[in-house]
């Protein structure tokens, strides 16, 4: 068959397949030209999850007649003035959007610039335009699309149901109103029902304006639970709101990133996140993070993604390291603080017992006996509990310890509450943070066992521990094969004498299995120690003397990330007075 030029309506419709793959892109698209256009009010009003009808209207410069004509067709624009695709300062910049969209529906512009007598309108239908006609219309735009891929009937097959697309278009427009919180935004559903409705921050603080549009977009939960980010390096900037590890999901869905006004859903920034938090949150939870990256166009390439929702670097590794550490830095700065929402999750777990036993409240109604005299810890617990005189309550974050629950919580006095702590997963933190701490130093120190263990496991994984022996070695955990089936465990870290030596070496083969031969173990320094922490921490059940308990409580304030254990569940539980009352109807 002859080679031959695909007809013009043909090529728009394979661009809208590129660009316009559900009525969410249409919406982000038509939004962004919007903001291009300096609009300060942006309304979108969505028919039938946007197939119906989709209609985006602004206050910006809008268009002449001229413009307008030509705004329809392929490759016009007025957002790359110099020409040159290594310096991309808008939203958009490859003139493909309007014609794209007007190739599978049914579209009309109505646009009038400022101090214009008159507004002009423009009609195109399955890619086929109309000669511009005089309209009625305030200064700004209007552009309505209707029967979107009606001309391409086979991709509304692909499309979900309208709930879904109506979600998928607010959330695309909740990623660009987080960006630029001067703009006002409305999203009007079916029935005239609103979706979204933001108002311009008034604050000039940039910071400021942006905090405040985060807790309406994220809600309170999370602008009451994040620590803030600026850090700079290398020319680029990174600034935003990122939760506490306890403030956590199930699904990365609540993860925006944003790099020079643009959202977008890149690999090498997620990936950078899931770096940041791995010591302090559990593989299958993701926290809540609201990043801005700004730098020089010149080194991020945005035009690497029809839709254009990745970048790339030119620098990839200064990036990734300004976002982990930053985040890390943030994190560790956080000390001890979990949390809110664990305390509210616990008064709500309160609340459903208020009709307590009368038995049972007979006996919370006398005074608790005193704590049994602990055991004595060993001597790896002594490393972290040193005992220390009682001190008075005040001024002290996390209290003064009273009681020992269960032989598991640590229940302390506070000037305005109580906390309640899980003496495993805090000690697990204490160890876990002081094993980095030396192996960043000087390495961990070892110490022989007086009868080496053996530990069997399969032929496949003491085969990869034995290939990993030389890096074992460097965080203390000296081990040799021992046959076909098994390794021989000769020394341990110092630090953590008492250890469950054959649970942790079966623990590290089956993260040697997952991890694969990709990376070294220095590379998870994290997961290493918080495995070997995890085998050696205070058990739930030992029973802690009044001052070991203060000393946990101590060394908890004074040690980062303190407020949750390696996995990411919390250390405490924080109850204020006024919150106690109220259970107990007080107040």
């Amino acid at each position: 068959m002859a080679i031959r030029l695909l007809p013009p309506v043909l090529v728009n419709r394979i661009a809208a397949g590129e660009v316009i793959e559900r009525p969410a892109a249409a919406v982000k698209e038509l939004v962004e030209n919007a903001i291009d256009a300096g609009a300060s009010r942006i309304d979108v009003t969505l028919q039938d999850g946007g197939q119906a009808l989709i209609a985006v209207v602004d206050n910006g410069g809008g268009m002449a007649l001229d413009e307008l004509s030509l705004a329809v067709e392929r490759h016009w624009t007025s957002k790359l003035p110099e020409d040159d695709l290594l310096r991309i300062a808008a939203l958009g910049f490859r003139g493909e959007a309007l014609p794209s969209i007007g190739a599978v529906s049914r579209m009309r512009i109505v646009s009038r610039p400022a101090g214009a007598d008159n507004a002009w309108e423009i009609a195109v239908e399955a890619g086929r335009k109309s000669v511009p006609v005089p309209a009625a219309h305030p200064p700004g735009t209007r552009v309505e699309v209707r029967d979107l891929f009606f001309a391409t009937p086979a991709r509304l097959k692909f499309l979900k149901t309208p709930r879904t697309e109506r979600d998928l278009a607010v959330d695309a427009v909740r990623r660009l109103a987080m960006a630029y919180p001067a703009i006002s935004f409305t999203v009007i559903g079916d029935e005239e029902r609103v979706l979204l409705r933001l108002a311009a921050a008034a604050e000039p603080a940039a910071a400021v304006a942006r905090r405040i549009r985060l807790a309406a977009l994220l809600g309170r939960d999370f602008a009451e639970n994040s620590v803030e980010i600026d850090a700079e390096r290398g020319g680029f900037r990174l600034t935003g709101l990122i939760g506490l590890p306890t403030l956590n999901r199930a699904a990365p869905r609540d993860q925006y990133l944003v790099v020079n006004g643009r959202p977008v859903r890149d690999k090498l920034l997620v990936g950078a996140v899931r770096g940041a938090y791995q010591d302090v949150l559990a593989r299958d939870r993701h926290p809540m993070v609201a990043l801005f990256l700004d730098g020089p166009h010149e080194e991020i390439d945005v035009n690497v993604h029809p839709a254009k929702a990745e970048v790339r670097f030119r620098d990839a590794a200064l990036v990734r390291g300004l976002i982990v550490g930053a985040l890390r830095n943030a994190l560790a700065a956080a000390g001890h603080r979990a949390s809110t929402t664990v305390a509210a999750a616990a008064v709500a777990a309160f609340r459903p017992a208020a009709g307590i036993p009368a038995a049972s409240a007979r006996r919370l109604a006398f005074p608790l006996p005193p704590p049994t005299p602990s055991l004595a810890l060993a001597e790896s617990a002594n490393d972290f509990l040193q005992p220390t005189e009682e001190p008075p309550a005040t001024g002290l974050p996390l209290g003064t310890a009273r009681a020992q629950l269960h032989g598991t919580y640590i229940l302390a006095e506070t000037p305005t509450g109580i906390v309640l702590v899980d003496q495993h997963a805090a000690h697990e933190r204490l160890v876990y943070e002081r094993m980095k701490e030396a192996l960043a130093a000087h390495g961990v120190a070892r110490q022989t066992l007086l009868l080496p263990e053996v530990v069997e496991l399969d032929e496949t994984g003491a085969a990869r521990l034995a290939a990993r022996a030389a890096e074992l070695a460097e965080f203390g955990l000296v081990i040799e094969p021992f046959g076909p089936g098994a390794v021989v465990v000769r020394e341990v870290p110092a630090l953590l004498p008492g250890l469950d030596v054959g649970g942790l070496v079966r623990d590290l083969a089956d993260e040697l299995a997952e991890w694969g031969d990709a990376l070294a173990l220095k590379e998870r320094i994290e997961t290493v120690c918080g495995t070997l922490a995890c085998h050696t921490s205070v058990r739930a059940g030992r029973h802690l003397s009044p001052a070991e308990m203060d000393a946990v409580l101590r060394q908890m304030e004074a040690t980062p990330n303190s407020g949750q254990c390696n996995h990411g569940r919390p250390t405490y539980i924080a109850l204020d007075l006024a919150e106690i009352e109220r259970l107990f109807g007080r107040r």
